[in-house]
Parts: C-alpha cells; sequence; structure tokens
C-alpha cells in the first residue's frame, strides 16, 4: 500500500475527504521527524512505537573485494510492531 492508497482507504472508512486524510499524514510524517531529531520515543499503543537508536562505530568488509573498511558510528530509527500488529501479522497463514 503506497500513500495515495493509504490515504483513499482512511479517506473512505474514516468518512472524511482525502484532502484532510492526506494533511494529516504530512502532519503525522512531520511531528514523527521532530520527535526523533530531538530524541524523543514515539509510542502509539497496540500499533508501534518509533524511536531514535545508536550504531557505535565498527569495521565491516567490502563482499566484493573482502577489504576491511571502517563504518563511522550512526543514527538509525527503530521501529517495534504494537500488540495489534504483531497479533494481525500472526493471523496470516504462512504460505
Amino acid at each position: 500500500m503506497n500513500k495515495a492508497e493509504l490515504v483513499s482507504a482512511i479517506s473512505k472508512r474514516a468518512d472524511v475527504p482525502a484532502a484532510t486524510v492526506d494533511s494529516v499524514i504530512a502532519a503525522l510524517g512531520e511531528e514523527f521527524v521532530d520527535a526523533l531529531t530531538r530524541g524523543e520515543k514515539i509510542a502509539v499503543a497496540g500499533l508501534l512505537t518509533l524511536e531514535r537508536s545508536s550504531r557505535s562505530a565498527r569495521t565491516g568488509r567490502n563482499p566484493q573485494t573482502g577489504e576491511s573498511i571502517e563504518i563511522a558510528a550512526s543514527n538509525t530509527a527503530k521501529l517495534t510492531a504494537g500488540s495489534n500488529l504483531k497479533k494481525a501479522a500472526a493471523a496470516v497463514p504462512v504460505a
């Protein structure tokens, strides 16, 4: 599902104009970015938890040449599925 499909589905489900849903999703995305920038954890009970995580510097290998390379320390976004998402995923038969 892409953003346009998500906007359309929420618009139909909530009986709200698509333009309103689109602006709410845009604002939600901006708030997620701002909160992560500030180092805050975002928790939506049952749905997801989003937080900034740190990766320390480490030595890696170039898979083509086998040469050792130094990988710098960095920050990343860590998303953890909430209980409702986990239950939904578990309910789908394994193919």
